[in-house]
């Protein structure tokens, strides 16, 4: 039997996964994500896959996130006509986002066109809303902890990874019996809502990302971090401005706030999730609740809904969004993207960010040449919508919330393992957290690791 794995994405870069398995005869994509971050990265979205959309037989998801997905409606542009497996939640995360970042290709062409800052004449979007649209008609959930039969003999199973909602580890079981463990993006243990990462015994080829292979998280507790910011807002009758990624962290940061009323800790204030897609795919956090962990179903045993706080409004109409920005605080604004590359939050920290009784809150990761890096490594002035904007806000950061485990929470699963994999392959991180991690790997388990390099393939 001939098996080969083939890394198209996310090889020594953070974005972009994809994972090519050629085996009898079969092509099986696992996840089919975006590359995002600085122009040299972005660009490999336009770039072609070694085969046609029509050469692959399936694709395989481990969670929605763009960085997973987003590259799917190309794929289908290009020909791609299989099923997409994935699980419940994650394919009702996936309905939700993908014709979003449709549009959002479609509105960054037409700006193009506007301001003629494109190379290409016309700028064309990489896909379109109704490309996504069609893609997602491939979408086939499947449940956690059953064996599914592939073609070519091939079978796979997902299990919890606690990353966010319906994100998964797929064991991926070669005809021959051999198993290949697909990490998707690794969780952490005793996160509110979602059930912890399952603990895996053994695989024979593991690929695992490396996102925080050098960091440990702040050992601060993130809402009593969060109540801090928000109690510095009322004393300075400041707006606290909070990216956060529409899928997962603002529903962790809902959480938080309804935590922090529950106690009565929280002082008044009106607070707003202004993202259209955060306020749906908070709805859908509440439906899937075979994922959730006891702790959420505590709470909404209490007929108390612990994603929906007191004093918040979810905002749609574009209207409503541009009210906000007339309102003096103190108050609190949610607004996707979490690393204000895009979306309404955009417009908020255009607004806010000269005002230095304001308060960007930071709540997670900020890749290379975004907003968000600028502002917590320090700019003084940034550009936004072609302004130049000086930073006077205070810019904060929530350091101990991520859904990536960090170094020592990676080495604790890895530490459950009773089988070592005969080779782990480090994946979805850049190179210096990478070399970082595969130096505790061998030296702390004495197992082999591998940093694959773009495009390069492997005999499995």
């Amino acid at each position: 039997m001939s098996a080969t794995l083939q890394f198209l994405g996310a090889a020594q870069t953070v974005t972009g996964s994809k994972h090519l398995v050629q085996v009898s005869g079969k092509k099986y994509l696992i996840d089919c994500g975006l590359f995002q971050g600085p122009k040299v990265i972005s660009e490999l979205n336009w770039k072609p896959l070694p085969m046609g959309g029509h050469e692959i037989d399936a694709v395989l998801l481990t969670h929605a996130h763009i960085d997973h997905i987003g590259y799917l409606p190309r794929l289908w542009k290009d020909g791609f006509r299989g099923p997409i497996f994935c699980t419940k939640a994650t394919a009702d995360i996936v309905r939700l986002s993908l014709p979003d970042s449709g549009e959002i290709q479609e509105e960054y062409a037409r700006y193009a066109n506007k301001k003629g800052f494109s190379r290409h004449k016309p700028a064309l979007p990489l896909y379109t809303a109704d490309d996504a649209q069609a893609v997602c008609k491939l979408l086939s959930a499947v449940n956690f902890d059953e064996a599914f039969d592939l073609a070519g003999k091939c079978v796979m199973r997902y299990r919890r990874a606690g990353h966010i909602l319906g994100s998964a580890f797929i064991e991926f079981f070669l005809p021959d019996g051999r198993t290949v463990l697909f990490s998707g993006d690794l969780g952490r243990f005793n996160t509110p809502i979602i059930r912890d990462p399952e603990v895996m015994e053994s695989a024979d080829i593991l690929l695992l990302e490396s996102t925080y292979g050098d960091r440990v998280h702040s050992n601060e507790v993130a809402i009593e971090e969060l109540l801090a910011v928000l109690e510095q807002a009322v004393k300075t009758g400041g707006m606290v401005i909070l990216p956060a990624f529409a899928i997962g962290r603002t529903q962790e940061i809902l959480y938080m706030i309804h935590q922090l009323q529950m106690d009565g800790l929280l002082p008044e204030m009106p607070m707003f999730v202004d993202s259209p897609m955060a306020t749906d795919a908070t709805a859908i956090y509440s439906k899937h609740h075979d994922d959730h962990d006891l702790e959420m179903e505590e709470l909404e045993d209490e007929k108390r809904n612990p994603l929906r706080p007191r004093n918040l409004l979810f905002t749609r109409k574009v209207a409503d969004s541009k009210k906000i920005n007339e309102l003096r605080g103190p108050a609190l604004v949610i607004a996707s993207s979490g690393m204000a590359s895009g979306g309404r939050v955009v417009h908020h920290l255009h607004r806010r960010l000269s005002d230095p009784d304001n308060i960007v809150l930071f709540a997670g990761y900020q890749a290379v040449g975004t907003l968000g890096r600028e502002l917590v490594d320090g700019a003084h002035e940034v550009q936004i919508m072609g302004d130049r904007i000086p930073v006077r806000a205070m810019i904060r950061r929530l350091d101990s919330l991520s859904a990536h485990a960090d170094s020592n929470e990676i080495m604790h699963w890895l530490s459950l393992f009773k089988v070592a994999p005969k080779i782990t392959y480090l994946v979805h991180g850049d190179t210096v957290p990478m070399q970082t991690l595969a130096t505790r790997i061998e030296s702390e388990l004495g197992w082999k690791t591998h940093m694959p390099s773009l495009f390069e393939t492997v005999v499995l």
